[in-house]
């Protein structure tokens, strides 16, 4: 059986656990990271290196990283759904993949870091501020590939749809104020009528 290794709020644990899910796969889920503990025992670094979350373990091999993570399950277990067999929209999935760790990812970061995991009277206000219009900027980008198409590589769900359906869901969650994105949410909004996307992704932040 499939197991994964992570805490059910971590943003890259969801990506695997709405991967498997959507897959339909038998999994085992261990806490681990931050309030759990476990990332920095030597048994848990053996797996690990980098002792972060999410970790698998499927039929003896290991692997880690959660995109990483998302293409291998996608790859071995959903050959031509999630996995798509035309390489070009193959190839649009993996970009926006990408896309998510290298521009969505760090102009997010610290809006989400200080406003919800921050008590209030530590925040660095500017630094929320100024995360939040870069990450409209970058979104935008998002929306308008979407103007277009159902899914974020074409007309069909694929695994380039997960890493951006979970940070979207963070983005959609903060207490600020949101530029429009009418795509995006419409996309979104397509997502929340997935039982694997309510699932999994949307929980309460923390």
């Amino acid at each position: 059986m499939l197991k994964i290794w992570g805490r059910t709020n971590s943003v890259n644990v969801k990506k695997a656990l709405w991967c498997a899910e959507e897959l339909g796969l038998r999994y085992e889920r261990v806490d681990a990271g931050r309030e759990h503990g476990v990332v920095d025992t030597p048994e848990y670094r053996k797996l690990n290196p980098n002792g972060l979350v999410p970790t698998i373990e499927d039929d003896g091999f290991v692997h880690w990283e959660s995109h990483a993570i998302v293409r291998y399950l996608a790859a071995k277990y959903g050959a031509g759904s999630l996995w798509p067999d035309d390489l070009r929209v193959r190839a649009e999935a993996d970009r926006w993949m990408d896309w998510v760790v290298s521009t969505l990812n760090p102009a997010m970061r610290a809006a989400f870091w200080g406003l919800v995991r921050t008590p209030a009277a530590e925040r660095d206000a500017k630094g929320i501020a100024e995360s939040v219009v870069r990450s409209s900027e970058v979104l935008a980008l998002a929306d308008a590939a979407l103007a277009h198409r159902l899914h974020i590589a074409g007309g069909t769900f694929t695994m380039g749809d997960i890493p951006l359906g979970c940070h979207f869901y963070n983005w959609m969650l903060l207490p600020i104020e949101r530029r429009p994105l009418p795509h995006l949410e419409a996309w979104y909004q397509r997502l929340t009528q997935r039982a694997a996307y309510r699932k999994i992704v949307m929980l309460p932040l923390s």
